[in-house]
C-alpha cells in the first residue's frame, strides 16, 4: 500500500510536560499516486476514449492570460496560508492541543482540494490545450471527492470538539485524548475514501461516445454522466443517496453539536463567560457557513441555471475560493494563531 503518508506531531502541554503523539495526514501521495492503481478502471472504458476535453471557464483567448494569473495568484495564497498555519501550530507547543491538531489537518485538505483541479486548468491555460487524459479525469474525480469529504468530516470532528470543550470542560483532557483524536482523523480520512472510491466506481463503468467535451475546469462524475452515452438515471441515483448519507450524517452532527454548545452557553450567567464560549467557536462557525453556503449556492444555482459553463463558473466558490479564505478566518479570528504567526515570522525575520 504506497501511501506512507502518516506524520506524527508532538502535542505538548506547556504545564504538565506530557508529550502526545498524535497522527497527522499528509498528503504527499497527491502527487505520487501510482498510475497502477488506475489500471483497473481502463477495461471498463469500452467505448475507447482516451481523453476528454475540458472547457474551462471561457474560451476567450484574451481572457487566458488574466484567467492564468488570477487562479495561480488564488492557488499560491491559498497553499501559503495553509501552510503557515501548520508552521504556526508545529513551531508553538501552547497549539499542540486537539483543535489545533483538527485544524492542521484541515489545512492539508484544503491544500489537497486546491491542488485536485487548479493546477491542471493552469497546465491546460499555459499549454493552450483542453485535453484530460481518461485515467487523470478519473484520478481527478477520486481526489475531489476525498478531500471534499474529508473536508466535511473534519469540521464536524471540530464541532464535537468544541461541543466537549463548553459542555464538558472539567474532562475535556480525559475525553479529546490523543487516541481518539488519532482514531477520528484516520476514521474520517477511510471514510472519504469510501466515499471517492464509491465515485470511481460509478464514474469507471458508464461508456462515453463521440461528445467528450467537459464544460468545466475539473472532471466531475456528475459532468461525465451527462456525456455518456449509456443511461445513467440508477448511477445518479445512487449518487444523491451516498451524497445524502455521507454530506447528511456530517451535516447533521454539526447542528446537533451547535444545539447542545447554544444550549450550554445560555446557562452561563455572566455575559463575559457567555462571549468568551461564542468567541471560542467564531471561526468554526464561518468556515462551516462558508463550506456549505458556496455548496449551496453552486448547487441552486446550477438548478435554476441551464447553463453549464455558468455552473463552472460558480463551481469556484467552493473549489477555490473556500479553501483559499479558510486560513484567512482562522488567523484573524484567532489570537493564538496570530501570536503563533508573529513569533514565526519574528524567528525567521
Amino acid at each position: 500500500m504506497n501511501l506512507g503518508v502518516s506524520l506524527c506531531v508532538n502535542f505538548m502541554n506547556s504545564k504538565k510536560q506530557t508529550q502526545y503523539k498524535v497522527p497527522v495526514l499528509l498528503f504527499h501521495f497527491l502527487f505520487s499516486f501510482p498510475k497502477s492503481s488506475l489500471r483497473y478502471m481502463e477495461p471498463q472504458n469500452l467505448t475507447g476514449v482516451s481523453e476528454f476535453l475540458l472547457l474551462g471557464l471561457s474560451e476567450d483567448p484574451e481572457l487566458q492570460p488574466l484567467l492564468f494569473g488570477l487562479f495561480l495568484s488564488m492557488y499560491l495564497i491559498t497553499v501559503a496560508g495553509n501552510l503557515l498555519i501548520l508552521l504556526a501550530v508545529s513551531s508553538d507547543p501552547h497549539l499542540h492541543t486537539p483543535m489545533y491538531c483538527f485544524l492542521s489537518n484541515l489545512s492539508l485538505a484544503d491544500i489537497g482540494f486546491i491542488s485536485t483541479t487548479v493546477p491542471k486548468m493552469l497546465m491546460n491555460i499555459r499549454a493552450q490545450s483542453e485535453s484530460i487524459t481518461y485515467a487523470n479525469c478519473l484520478a481527478q474525480v477520486s481526489f475531489f471527492y476525498l478531500f471534499g469529504c474529508l473536508d466535511d468530516l473534519l469540521l464536524t470532528v471540530m464541532a464535537y470538539d468544541r461541543l466537549v470543550a463548553i459542555c464538558y470542560p472539567l474532562h475535556y483532557t480525559v475525553i479529546m485524548n490523543p487516541r481518539l483524536c488519532g482514531l477520528l482523523v484516520l476514521v474520517s480520512f477511510f471514510i472519504s475514501l469510501l466515499y471517492s472510491q464509491l465515485h470511481i466506481s460509478l464514474v469507471s463503468q458508464i461508456t462515453f461516445c463521440t461528445d467528450v467535451e467537459i464544460p468545466s475546469f475539473f472532471c466531475d462524475s456528475s459532468q461525465l454522466f451527462n456525456i455518456a452515452c449509456s443511461d445513467t438515471s440508477t448511477n445518479t441515483i445512487f449518487v444523491y443517496c451516498i451524497g445524502a448519507i455521507f454530506g447528511g450524517v456530517p451535516v447533521s452532527g454539526i447542528l446537533f453539536s451547535y444545539m447542545k454548545i447554544v444550549s450550554s452557553i445560555l446557562r452561563v450567567s455572566s455575559s463575559g463567560g457567555k462571549y468568551k464560549a461564542f468567541s471560542t467557536c467564531g471561526s468554526h462557525l464561518s468556515v462551516i457557513c462558508l463550506f456549505y453556503g458556496t455548496g449551496l449556492g453552486v448547487y441552486l444555482s446550477s438548478t435554476v441555471s441551464s447553463s453549464a459553463r455558468k455552473g463552472a463558473v460558480a463551481s469556484v466558490m467552493y473549489t477555490v475560493v473556500t479553501p483559499m479564505l479558510n486560513p484567512f478566518i482562522y488567523s484573524l479570528r484567532n489570537r493564538d494563531i496570530k501570536r503563533a504567526l508573529q513569533k514565526l515570522l519574528r524567528r525567521t525575520a
